[in-house]
């Protein structure tokens, strides 16, 4: 497996200095949001053909990995000018992904945490956004990643299956599983047996697995904690990659650099 990291939980740097930092961390692999990560871009739209190049060049030298370009948009929103938005950015970030050697463009599926109703109308909208992304990819032949969120349009298993069935395209549309943001119920779930439940109905689409770890609050209030001190059972996770995918990206996200080290302690014994 290959130990990688949200690039931007270690703040925002030249493109050249971020690669260097990621590689004496330990890493070997990056998720990359470019205007969160680099210094002199704050937004898609100021991405250039020299940014592009200096990141694959410098990520090269360093040794790290891209599997996966951050570019989090709001796929499912009724409203079609933030929706058609959405799509042109993710269209552009494809092509951005070839260029600067990136193995998938990754997002959610919606910026809100949405009720019941809400995600249930929202979901045709992101199934049309995610159909015309899937187009441009396949076209590209490059590979788009969506991230399931129990509090988005994409929310559960039963919905990540029908969209690959509706889109039909295993090769360019691909699944990032972060466990966390699947766990609504922490206290009530069998986690052993869900996660086999997930992985093993997604896992021939997975391109990366997020890593983190948490607790709630007495409030329910969600809480980042080091790998191993939250409520996150990876033991059914572990089974499943060295069986399945031994050669898998594991991105830790909300990175603390400060316990940095134990957390990459704790992917490896994965």
């Amino acid at each position: 497996m290959k130990i990688g990291v949200r690039a931007h939980d270690y703040g925002k740097r030249e493109i050249e200095k971020m690669a260097q930092l990621l590689h004496e961390e330990g890493y070997e692999a990056a998720q990359l949001a470019l205007p969160k990560v680099f210094a002199g871009i704050e937004r898609y739209e100021d991405i250039t053909e020299n940014h592009l190049e200096r990141i694959r060049a410098a990520f090269e030298k360093w040794k790290i990995e891209i599997p996966v370009f951050g570019c989090y948009m709001d796929l499912g929103n009724p409203d079609p000018v933030i929706r058609d938005y959405a799509v042109r950015t993710l269209k552009k970030c494809l092509l951005y992904s070839r260029q600067a050697g990136a193995g998938a463009v990754g997002t959610e599926t919606a910026y809100l945490h949405l009720n019941r109703s809400e995600k249930l109308r929202w979901q045709p909208y992101m199934l049309d956004s995610i159909k015309r992304v899937v187009d441009e990819a396949a076209r590209l032949d490059v590979k788009f990643a969506i991230e399931p969120v129990y509090w988005h349009p994409l929310e559960d298993l039963e919905t990540v299956l029908f969209v690959i069935d509706k889109i039909g395209d295993p090769a360019h549309l691909r699944i990032i599983f972060d466990a966390s943001n699947l766990l609504q119920y922490p206290d009530q779930t069998d986690q052993e047996q869900y996660w086999k439940e997930w992985l093993s109905a997604i896992g021939q689409y997975i391109e990366a697995v997020h890593i983190k770890d948490f607790y709630l609050d007495k409030n329910g209030g969600y809480c980042p904690v080091p790998l191993g001190g939250g409520v996150i059972e990876y033991g059914a996770v572990c089974e499943w990659l060295h069986k399945n995918r031994p050669d898998m990206y594991l991105l830790r996200e909300e990175m603390n650099p400060e316990t940095a080290k134990q957390d990459i302690a704790f992917m490896r014994n994965m």
